[in-house]
Parts: C-alpha cells; structure tokens; sequence
C-alpha cells in the first residue's frame, strides 16, 4: 500500500504522523522502550496537542531484535497469532539507547534526529530514519501503521513466499494475501510476510493477515511494510549468511518435519478431470512397469469421491466398487498411494448437515452457515479453529488411511472469507492467510500419530509462516510452456527464500496439454526437485502418450534420482535439523558473487549439485558457473568458473554440475528411493581441496548411519569409516577402488 504521492507529498486524504524527536527511553532487563513525539519539543508548551509513538525492542532468541511499533495501545487484542518460539531464558543486554541481541544491535539515535539502526559485525545492516515510521489515517477512516528499513547499494530482496515474479522483489509491490490466482500473477498461494536480503539480515513482520510490501516501489532505497491498525511488529533477524537467518528464522517459527525416503520417488497422478476408474489406475501401474518406469506413489485426485460431494470422503462406489482391496492391490506392487483432499464441504455431502448440527462449519454473523457456489455447489468451510471440528474432520482422515491410504494432498485453503465469524473468535482478516496454518496441521498431525514420526508426508499448495513444518508443498496451477516452467522455478526459489524446506511442481504443467518438447524438458527438472510428481487437469501424464523418447527421458532421470538419494536424503536432513532447503538460490552460497544476484533459471540442488534446467524446444541454454572447477555429472568433463556457458543438450541431458571439493554419495540402486543407502555405497569424490571432510550416509528409520572422513595430503586421499559394515567403493574420476564390509580405510594416490 501506498501513502506518499512522490517524494514530497502524501496521497490526497491521507495523513501520517512520523517520529520526530527521541523523548526518552526506558530500558528494563529484557527490553528498551522509546518514546517518540510526532512534532518538535522546544519547550511545555510543545507537549500539548504532541502525539507519541511508542517504540519497544525486545529479543526472543540471539541475533534477533523483535520491534514493535505502537500509536493508541488500547486495542483489543486479536487473534490469531504466528507461533514464535523464544529460546529459554535468554535475556539481552540493554543500556539507555541501545538493546543487544547476540551479535545484533538495535540502538536508537540521541540528540534532534530520530533514528532506529541496526548493527552487526562493526557495520550497519539496516535501520529506520527520517519519515520511516508512520502513523497513517486515510481518507476513508483507514488506519495503519508503516515501516521503512533502507536498502543500501546494490542490496537485494528475497522471499515473502511462493512469487512467481522475478526472484530479486526489489521495485515490486506486494500484498501478502493467499489467493487461488495460479503460477502466471502476482497472486500467490503461500504468503509469507518474511524477506532477507544480501545484506546479512533478514525482517518477519508478526502480522498473519494482509501486510502490504514495498520492495523499493515507493521510496526507492528503502522497504516498506504496513498493516492495518493501531500497533506494527517486526523482528530483525541477522546471519550473516542466507543459510544462517534461515537457521534462525525456522528456529522460531518451525523447522520441517523430516518426509519419508519413499515420497522422494516419482509420483504419477491420475490427474485433475480426467475419466478414470481402477482399470485407468491399472493401466498406467502396468504401463510403467512394462517399460521399466520406477514408481513409488500414485495419486488419485477429485474424482475419487463422487461430483457435487467434495468431500465427504467416500470412493465413488459406481468406479471404485472395492476401495480396500484397490488399495491392498496397489500395496502389493510395493507402491504408497495418496488421495486428494480439501477442507471444504459441499452442500450434497452428508457431511454438510453433520458438520452444520455440531457447529463445526464456518458461520456468518447472523449465525447462517457461510456458503457459496464457487467450487462445488453450496459449499461451507471447515472451521479448524473449533477443536471438535479438527477432531471430526481428522476422524474422516483416519478411516482412509486404516483402509490403506498413505498421504493426503491437502488441496486449496486459499479462499477464506472475511465475513464470518470463527469459533473461536479469531479476526477474520488475520484468519484468512493463517486458516491454511490450521488445515495441514491437522492433516499432518494425523498421518504423523498414524504412520509415526519421519513417515507423515502431504502435498499442499497454500501456506504462511509455519507452513514448511508440514511438507511438501508443490506449486499450483501452472500451464504447459516453457514460461511456466520458468515461472514455476522462480516461484519455488523464492519460496525456499522463504523458509520451506521441500518443493515441487507438476512435471509438464497443469493446465493444458503440453507439448513433448515440453514435457521432455521438464522432466529433469522434475526430477531434481526435492519431490516429483507427473500431474495434469484435463489430460493425463503418462509419458508414452507424448513419445517414446519422452518414456526414455522418465527413466533416466527417474533412475538418476534414486541413486542420488544418499545425498539428497542427507540434504533432506539437514533441512529438518538446520532449516536449509533442499532447492534454493545461487545466492545462498555465492553470496560475494554479483553475477549470481538475480538468477533465476539455475538453482543448487543440495550444497554440491548445480542445475540449470533447459527452457527451449532445441536445446539451447546459458547458465552461470561459479569459481572453480565444477565436473559435469553425467559426463565427468570438467567446467571451469568464474563465467557463463551456453551449449546445447539433447532431451536426455540437462546441466548438472558438481560443485569443487565435494564428496557425493551415490547409492547402489535405481529401482527405488527407499533403500539401505549404506550398502554398496559410492564415494565420488570431485576436484578435492587439501584438508579434510566428513559425509555422512543416513541409515534406514532407526539405523545409525555410516560416516566416511576423506583427507587429502598433496597426492594422497585417504578414507576412513565407521559405522555398521558394508560393501562400499571410492571412486576418483577414472579410478574406482572396491571395498567389502571388513575394510574401514582406503588410500589411494592420485598421482
């Protein structure tokens, strides 16, 4: 939102109080008030008719300054509220101007001027100065109340969720604001009111309703967010690194659950509208085999249930007259099988008037059962801030999965209205970003208590803050060209920016029917996603309906996931423990490298893996390498950086590079992604520095993983092991050493 007209001027109707002048600060144990008058203070006579702002700084955690921003204080407090964990105990350090948190410092200016900074590591990250914050009246009434952080010289913005926009938001305006808008707009799915930038900082601004961004749109050199009302709460988190604020940012607002080594596998749907039944869903199981296509999940969406009666969640019974031994049959061929979900409930489905006697359906003012005809015909809305409602609706869920199913995907959760009334009396402008919150914890809380820790996976398109504790989310409804694919990738970028762990997309676009050249395209970066998934609207997905150079495509990459799965389900992990994507920018670990400042068509696959997907019919492709000498994985040849490259693949090709110094390892097996990752394991060791490095191989669920230490001394390269015995081998370009279970240390020379 907008408030000036220019630089000079505010809009028509509008009006602002800014600080001013620092009054006088209090400062207690564990926080530092200020207080700010909006008008000069010569004298007594001054203070009359002076409105104050009132600014608080605390610290929930180290190197982070929580600041809260307030005008009239007498509101009503309003829910809900972003769950933000504090550590225990800790206090920071505060004197008369300034508060400490760990390596962060907020210190307000003395003397006339009145000025918020921010400091770490002997520079200045950030800080609010003249005219940053506000008090704002429109002409309508409106309230609200903004903040200016500067943007220094050549700083860059990310985040704020799931954009499909460019990946740096600096000159954009952005509304956070869950919409059902697709992937081609600056609708998005999952808003997340949450940025950093290069700078070493990141901002989460604690309002779960609509925060309105300008990244650089209206004061050029500065960022501004508002939200409406009387009080405003940020919380600057340093890093220094992008890895590092988002350590600390998912340390307070949730890291994500661990997914099953299984759902990293291809996932084969029977998409949106199409006519299927169980010989549909034999078909292509059957199809896949035949041609040698690893499977691990198929997908049944909507029309499982019958029209009209989304959800009531029952299978159609005209198509699917058996559900448990569909299912066991399914089962038996080693595959998971998940079904599509959403929280509304159709007029037509006994649900509805189940759902209306207990008072667990969303309800207007006048006490009416909120309903209309978008979607499906009279349909109402779960309200999961009741909590017999989440344990009614979670009750549905457990049927399906004691009848075998494995997974949810928690479809929509975008569309929340304004105009209601919660059970619990929760703002309904906070609640509309925030009831997707709501939703896939109760999703995932069920499979989770049924299947157990480590083995609860959903496929969910809206989120906000908190959202990456329930994986995964894919992308939405994006279309079949070579745009959106692009589009797809920006917005899976930004939103690891953002915090989320896991991500996906549907291989080949969703709406549309896409053209093979597309499709075969597509699918390597499908597959060197965290998570894959072959997913249509009107048409299906198999991939011999395009050609048979795109079934030829599929395996490969297919394959190629499933023995990169030593290493990805360790970057999985380090996701879950540390808050590090899986997928995400160049900028994260080539922060001091300019050239990788707005790339967008390239990403990091893990901390070793470079993938640049091919956006074009013939091949033809430009990509940028860091530093250094990066080896080319399916072809060993060897790519030296800093610079870009431009070159032309085949269908069966993508660029995929290894990062110098690295240690990949590679699995024995590409059947499948849940395997012994330990047994028969390859070291593949990459343009080693001097020094020493650790990888680790998880286990199977319970197992201690296997540890590998490998130094190199000038020509030297010796591995050490430990952990449970195994058939293992290194494998240093062309040279391959074979090792059984009894050996524990290699040598090899590489002169």
């Amino acid at each position: 939102m907008k408030f000036t007209d220019g630089f000079w001027s505010k809009r028509d109707g509008v009006t602002v109080l800014h600080p001013v002048q620092l009054q006088d600060t209090t400062a207690r144990a564990d926080s530092l008030t200020a207080y700010a008058t909006a008008k000069r203070v010569r004298g007594r006579g001054d203070t009359l008719d002076a409105p104050i702002i009132t600014v608080a700084c605390t610290a929930p955690a180290p190197d982070v300054v929580r600041v809260t921003i307030c005008h009239f204080a007498g509101g009503v407090p309003r829910r809900p509220d972003f769950e933000i964990t504090a550590e225990p105990g800790f206090v920071p350090q505060v004197d008369d101007m300034s508060l400490t948190s760990g390596a962060l410092t907020a210190r307000f200016a003395g003397g006339d001027q009145w000025r918020l900074d921010f400091l770490a590591g002997g520079r200045r990250l950030t800080g609010s100065g003249g005219k940053g914050m506000g008090i704002v009246e429109d002409a309508d009434g409106g309230r609200y109340v903004h903040e200016q952080l500067d943007l220094g010289v050549g700083e860059a913005v990310y985040g704020l969720g799931e954009r499909f926009g460019p990946l740096v938001k600096n000159g954009q305006s952005i509304d956070i604001w869950n919409e059902d808008g697709g992937t081609s707009s600056e609708q998005a799915y999952k808003n997340v009111p949450f940025y950093l930038t290069n700078r070493g900082y990141g901002v989460l601004v604690d309002h779960p309703g609509r925060v309105s961004f300008e990244v650089g749109s209206e004061l050029v050199s500065r960022t501004q967010f508002s939200v409406g009302g009387q009080t405003l709460s940020y919380l600057v988190i340093y890093g220094p690194s992008p890895a590092e604020i988002l350590r600390k940012y998912t340390a307070l607002t949730g890291r994500p659950a661990l997914p099953p080594a299984w759902s990293f596998g291809l996932w084969l749907s029977t998409s949106f509208t199409t006519s299927y039944d169980e010989e549909t869903v034999t078909g292509f199981v059957d199809g896949m085999a035949e041609r040698d296509l690893p499977l691990s999940v198929f997908h049944f969406d909507t029309f499982w249930m019958r029209e009209f009666s989304w959800c009531d969640f029952e299978w159609d019974a005209r198509i699917f007259p058996d559900p448990p031994g569909m299912l066991k049959r399914l089962s038996d061929r080693g595959l998971r099988t998940c079904v599509w979900i959403n929280p509304y409930i159709a007029q037509r489905s006994p649900l509805f008037a189940e759902g209306m006697a207990a008072g667990y359906l969303v309800r207007r003012a006048d006490g009416d059962v909120w309903q209309w005809n978008r979607w499906q015909a009279g349909m109402a809305l779960v309200d999961f801030t009741n909590p017999d409602a989440r344990e009614w609706y979670a009750g549905k869920l457990r049927a399906l999965l004691e009848m075998g199913v494995d997974a949810f995907k928690s479809d929509f959760g975008e569309r929340i209205p304004v105009d209601v009334v919660w059970h619990d009396g929760s703002d309904p402008e906070r609640m509309h970003n925030y009831y997707t919150q709501l939703y896939n914890r109760v999703v995932f809380d069920v499979l989770r208590e049924h299947r157990g820790e480590g083995e609860a996976v959903v496929y969910a398109r809206s989120a906000t803050v908190g959202g990456q504790q329930f994986p995964v989310h894919w992308g939405g409804d994006n279309s079949s060209t070579f745009e959106s694919m692009a589009e797809s990738l920006r917005g899976g970028l930004s939103l690891a920016a953002s915090g989320f762990g896991f991500w996906s997309h549907d291989i080949g676009g969703f709406e549309g029917l896409p053209d093979p050249a597309v499709f075969k395209r597509w699918i390597p970066f499908g597959l060197l996603s965290s998570h894959s998934r072959l997913h249509g609207n009107q048409t299906y997905r198999v991939p011999w309906l395009f050609d048979e150079e795109a079934v030829d495509v599929l395996r490969e990459f297919t394959r190629l996931k499933h023995t990169l799965m030593p290493y990805l389900f360790g970057a999985a992990g380090r996701a879950h423990r540390e808050g590090l994507p899986v997928m995400r920018p160049m900028v994260f670990d080539f922060t001091d490298d300019p050239a990788v400042t707005h790339l967008d068509r390239q990403y990091l696959l893990g901390e070793s893996l470079l993938v640049a997907p091919v956006f074009s019919e013939q091949g033809d492709t430009t990509y940028y390498v860091p530093a250094g000498r990066w080896t080319r994985y399916l072809t060993g040849e060897v790519v030296e950086g800093p610079g870009w490259v431009r070159e032309t693949h085949g269908f069966g090709s993508v660029p995929l590079l290894v990062r110098p110094d690295s240690v990949l390892a590679i699995g024995a097996r590409h059947d499948r992604p849940d395997y012994d990752y330990r047994d028969g394991v390859t070291l593949r060791l990459f343009e080693l520095a001097e020094g020493t490095r650790t990888t680790t191989v998880p286990g199977p669920a319970g197992a201690a993983p296997t540890t590998f230490e490998v130094t190199r001394s000038g020509a030297t390269i010796r591995v050490v092991r430990s952990g449970d015995p195994a058939a293992w081998r290194i494998r240093a370009g062309d040279t391959v050493v074979n090792l059984d279970a009894g050996d524990s240390t290699c040598e090899l020379n590489l002169d």
